[in-house]
């Protein structure tokens, strides 16, 4: 057989592979996908604030932004307290819950997200308003988007949540049930904070998810930046300059969020690695 690369070179491939990594030259170590990436959005902000066309796009679209951000976070909000419903329902001991929960799993899993959509806006919520009091009128388009986002969300992260209780070992459990302590309070003290650091990752990965799945309320007439978008071209004929600038407007959103998340995961998981 021939030898790899490290073994040609001289190098020890009985270090761990992190360590091996370390000892490649820096040509493959280095980011190169950062630098591409830097580059298209370097680019495309270019275009979107330094020719005139493009910025008033941009002028255009970038008021939904905020309407972007708040039905993110109130529909996070809400299918995150979904989920560790749904979640312990998975978990549970009780078959009754365990059966409802996995139908509400299966359901949201079944259906594609933008047909589940139109059925919340148009059907559920309907159903349930005026158990409530309240009348269609008074709940507005964004409402019933972020009912829809959260509820199909919902459904995610509830599997996201039962992932993390069974990867914690199941020892874990027998030990604290051997303290005297009851099953209740072994999954608050003991399996919960080790069940949260196992989820950050697909939660951060979901609540992305959902910034980028925002842009189909627009299909709700939500203005937020894909509905700007829509009826700037509308109104201009200029679809280029308006799909660049959208496209920018979506990626830095991206890339600021995943870096806040990264950032805040590690803060997380400080003491797997020591204090730096």
């Amino acid at each position: 057989m021939g030898a790899t690369r490290h073994e040609s070179e001289g190098l020890d491939t009985h270090l761990p592979p992190e360590e091996r990594n370390d000892l490649d030259p820096w040509w493959d170590r280095f980011p190169w996908w950062a630098v591409l990436l830097g580059a298209v959005v370097a680019l495309f902000g270019y275009y979107t604030f330094f020719v005139e066309r493009y910025n008033e796009a941009w002028q255009a679209i970038s008021p939904g932004i905020r309407v972007t951000i708040r039905t993110t976070l109130w529909a996070f909000l809400f299918s995150m307290i979904i989920g560790l419903i749904v979640g312990f329902g998975r978990v549970s001991r009780n078959p009754v819950l365990r059966s409802l929960s996995r139908t509400y799993v299966e359901f949201i899993r079944g259906v594609p997200t933008l047909p589940l959509l139109f059925f919340i806006a148009f059907v559920i919520v309907p159903t349930v308003v005026p158990w409530f009091g309240l009348t269609n009128k008074d709940v507005t388009q964004e409402w019933r988007g972020i009912s829809g986002l959260a509820l199909v969300y919902g459904g995610f992260i509830a599997e996201v949540i039962r992932g993390g209780f069974q990867s914690v070992e199941h020892g874990q459990m027998e030990a604290g049930r051997s303290l005297g302590l009851s099953y209740g309070s072994t999954m608050r003290s003991i399996i919960l904070p080790q069940a949260v650091r196992n989820v950050l990752p697909p939660l951060a990965n979901d609540f992305i998810a959902m910034l980028k799945d925002s842009s189909l309320l627009s299909l709700l007439a939500v203005r937020e930046l894909t509905q700007n978008a829509k009826l700037y071209v509308n109104t201009s004929f200029r679809p280029r300059e308006t799909y660049v600038v959208l496209t920018f407007t979506y990626l830095v959103m991206v890339i600021i969020l995943s870096l806040v998340l990264h950032g805040f995961e590690r803060w997380m998981s400080r003491d797997r690695v020591g204090a730096r």
